[in-house]
């Protein structure tokens, strides 16, 4: 659904409150229909973001896994290299 919401599980360091809130955005932009709403609806949106934030945080932290913490950079290089793939 959200394509550039990002897997925040079971990297070390664990996923920050800027990195689940950026996410929640996402969420919210997907859900909302876009990630510019009105001046009317802005403090729906900002509030749905913070809940989800918050939710996000929890589920996060709530989960359980036996397999060893990923490592950011090592993710990020294989992201670059499946888009430089695509590109071609």
């Amino acid at each position: 659904m959200c394509r550039n919401i990002r897997p925040l599980f079971n990297f070390d360091p664990p996923a920050t409150e800027q990195e689940c809130r950026a996410a929640a955005d996402q969420f919210v932009a997907k859900v909302g229909g876009g990630s510019k709403p009105s001046q009317v609806n802005r403090q729906a949106y900002d509030t749905a973001a913070e809940k989800i934030s918050v939710i996000v945080a929890t589920l996060l932290q709530d989960m359980v896994t036996k397999a060893p913490s990923k490592n950011r950079q090592l993710e990020r290089e294989k992201l670059a290299r499946r888009f430089d793939r695509v590109a071609r």
